[in-house]
């Protein structure tokens, strides 16, 4: 990486464009070397990374930024259960304590969903709906809990049913909260999925429900898949882990969208 040629001084426009051109060659730059890279003041490239970040071409990271990377398959069950561990564990307790006694709640297919299952332990006469097969065997031992399983095709990697079948139960539904998951969402391009397959339960949950609520890490925040889903101003809530930047937070909250991110300490 070298210095640009003192020219010149670029417009905005012409800046972000050079910014995401280095950012494409090396993935990941800090602040300081973008700034020796363009040429101009730290607040500067911030300001730049900011508006490139609300338009969803990048994402910022602490001290820097890095391009936003499409999800081409998502991992499978397996490989996911032993990401973020603690960082699920914050946000799966904070989804938990919105629910209350006797409602009827929907759990999304996915391992941070699926965490919040021991903190639902004293939760009474609980109706739980989901299209995750390990999550139904989880709540299999809860000592109250209802269970209806959305039956659909198996997509066996990630142990859950998809498709128009599972979301013509979840049209037959009156759920209080959906719980949705995704591994990859953004401002821009909302939540997105890889599979085209889990638009339609997805977005039937979405419609059946009063409350709707993300729960998704940061680490998937600005990755996208082909298909997009909802955007994120279709939300009630989005709760995430605090490894999300301020900016983006507040960006996400002007939407009018509440967003909590959880402590790992929480």
């Amino acid at each position: 990486m070298t210095k640009p040629a003192a020219s010149t001084p670029l417009i905005p426009e012409q800046r972000r464009e050079l910014i995401v051109r280095h950012l494409k060659r090396e993935g990941v730059l800090s602040y300081r070397q973008l700034t020796e890279l363009i040429g101009v003041s730290h607040m500067t490239i911030r300001r730049d990374i900011a508006a490139l970040e609300e338009s969803g071409r990048v994402l910022a990271t602490p001290g820097g930024a890095k391009i936003a990377s499409r999800l081409v398959a998502e991992p499978s069950r397996f490989e996911k259960a032993r990401q973020d561990v603690v960082e699920k564990d914050g946000m799966a307790r904070h989804a938990a304590s919105l629910v209350s006694e006797s409602m009827t709640i929907y759990l999304d297919a996915g391992t941070t969903i699926q965490a919040m299952r021991p903190h639902l332990e004293a939760v009474g006469d609980l109706t739980v709906v989901t299209n995750d097969l390990a999550i139904v065997t989880a709540f299999l031992d809860h000592p109250t809990a209802d269970l209806i399983a959305i039956g659909g095709r198996v997509e066996k990697a990630n142990q859950s049913t998809t498709g128009r079948l599972a979301a013509l139960t979840l049209h037959e539904l009156s759920i209080d909260i959906a719980f949705l998951s995704s591994s990859s969402w953004d401002l821009r391009r909302g939540v997105t999925t890889p599979t085209e397959s889990k638009i339609a339960p997805k977005t039937a949950a979405l419609e059946s429900a009063t409350e709707s609520v993300l729960v998704a890490g940061s680490s998937k925040y600005g990755t996208f898949g082909r298909y997009r889903v909802f955007d994120l101003p279709d939300l009630d809530m989005i709760i995430t882990d605090a490894g999300l930047g301020d900016a983006t937070a507040s960006a996400i909250e002007e939407q009018g969208v509440s967003l909590v991110r959880t402590p790992i300490s929480e």
